[in-house]
């Protein structure tokens, strides 16, 4: 990002012409939803007139929608910092704030406009459904302290869930998942139908059971003449997912898969995703993988559609459930002892070893620092060393860093997942650092193409598929997510 520093001299008026010029065009990529390019040129203008603070607060929003939640909460403050009575970037902070997860900081912007502007029914109307998300969070928090040791899937009686007459859809076998109840299941799911609930319950109740015995980094075996898949992020796009099996086949004991996290959210189709995936790693346990990501998170899932999607489709103690499975999900994967794969990236200190990723209690919400965060929030970066992430959490690492983690153990290059690339996939650091993006045309706006990658075990080269987005049904992206969270991004 431009440097943020206040210019001494006076601004000459074909600067100001000039920087005018160059927000207006941003304006218009902006609403192409060409968020790299509008941010492209907002920094010019800001360049040429960096004491404007609307050039600022669009650069903020446009950064909240990359999900550059750092840059965007910097970009507000300075909005803020050039003109304290501008509303629009406090709604900027506010948004900024709460994709951190940070809902009181959020609050307190809200509180300061309602006092500068009284009467302001806007300001008014926010502050008061951010104080509702507060207390209900604070509630929740409360509750959960009431009832630590209450496990929610030991609290579920599958035996007083009745299968009604009329339920038609797949069926599990003596409470199992088998390859007919799958492909059932994905047929069923195209058509728009709801699996029964006590099937879901009982996928989500094995899973678990599944996931607790697993460490925190897992190490897959594939053989010499093997193949093996590596999908990144899925985002509840379940008809691009359904085009991956059909241009890659369907996982089987023959055809393995890992996916790498952020199997949710977003999209609108996140229940229909995850248990398609949650079935066939119940089915194939030894040959179906999968990473958790950073919105496989309480705070992520709340804000971004997941939550709401599965209180709607089912009930909000699933809700509370799928936390409670995520939890469990391992934080990374090594293949042959090679190749890491984690969902974010590396580390901001030089001596992790894969020892140290195995020795993570991952049973809780991510922190804001540390081995577990940063496997799921950090991003590379082409220049040396590292720096304050983006996002505002994690931290970017260079090649240098990339370089330094492989030699100490032992690897050949880092797969990882977590950010939209426009060709699916972006290899960086001299071949070492591999980014695999595997939903196409991200909310329905990026038009990026997905990708994943193959090898086989013997050399463990990367090789690239990549597709476009397929029809869906006509639900949009964000459908489910917090309706507050969407009025503050317009």
């Amino acid at each position: 990002m431009a440097s943020n520093e206040e210019i001494t001299g006076p601004i000459s008026q074909e600067d100001v012409e000039a920087a005018d010029k160059l927000k207006n065009e941003a304006n218009e990529y902006f609403k192409k939803q060409s968020y790299n390019n509008a941010i492209e040129l907002y920094t010019k203008a800001i360049e040429k007139n960096p004491k404007n603070a609307v050039f600022f607060a669009n650069r903020s929003i446009a950064n909240l929608r990359l999900e550059n939640f750092g840059y965007a909460l910097s970009d507000a403050s300075k909005a803020i910092e050039l003109d304290r009575s501008y509303t629009k970037a406090y709604y900027r902070r506010a948004a900024a704030y709460m994709s951190l997860g940070k809902y009181k900081l959020a609050l307190k912007d809200f509180e300061y406009v309602t006092k500068v502007r009284p009467n302001d029914q806007d300001a008014k109307m926010k502050y008061t459904e951010c104080n509702k998300i507060v207390k209900k969070i604070a509630f929740e928090k409360a509750i959960s302290v009431d009832k630590k040791e209450v496990n929610i899937a030991d609290s579920i009686n599958l035996d007083a869930m009745t299968i009604e007459d009329e339920y038609v859809g797949p069926a599990l076998e003596d409470g199992k998942v088998t390859l007919k109840f799958v492909t059932e299941l994905m047929e069923f799911y195209k058509r728009q139908k709801k699996l029964h609930k006590k099937y879901a319950y009982k996928i989500l109740i094995d899973v678990k059971a599944y996931l607790q015995k697993q460490p925190s980094l897992v190490d897959i075996k594939v053989a010499d003449e093997a193949k093996f898949t590596v999908c990144g992020d899925i985002h509840g796009q379940y008809y691009d997912l359904m085009n991956i099996f059909k241009l890659n086949g369907l996982p089987s004991e023959t055809n393995p898969y890992l996916f790498n996290g952020d199997f949710v959210d977003r999209g609108s189709f996140s229940v229909e995703c995850i248990f398609t995936l949650f079935s066939f790693k119940l089915l194939y346990p030894n040959h179906f993988y999968m990473s958790r990501g950073n919105h496989e998170t309480l705070d992520m899932n709340r804000m971004y559609g997941f939550r709401g999607e599965v209180s709607s489709k089912y009930t909000s103690q699933m809700a509370d459930l799928f936390t409670e499975v995520y939890n469990w999900l391992p934080l990374a994967h090594c293949i042959n002892s090679r190749v890491l794969v984690m969902h974010g990236g590396l580390f901001s200190k030089d001596d992790i070893t894969l020892d140290d990723i195995r020795k993570v209690d991952r049973n809780k919400q991510p922190p804001e620092d540390g081995i577990m965060c940063e496997l799921l929030w950090s991003d590379p970066q082409p220049m040396l060393g590292r720096a304050p992430s983006k996002r505002g959490v994690g931290c970017q690492f260079g090649p240098d860093v990339t370089n330094t983690f492989l030699q100490r153990n032992g690897l050949d290059y880092v797969i990882r997942s977590h950010e939209v690339k426009n060709d699916g996939y972006e290899i960086a650091h001299d071949g070492k650092c591999i980014t695999v993006f595997s939903a196409p045309n991200y909310c329905d706006t990026m038009g990026n193409l997905g990708a994943f990658i193959t090898m086989n075990g013997k050399d463990l080269k990367p090789n690239f598929t990549t597709y476009e987005a397929v029809p869906h049904p006509d639900v949009k992206p964000m459908a489910y997510a917090n309706s507050f969270f969407n009025m503050l991004c317009q």
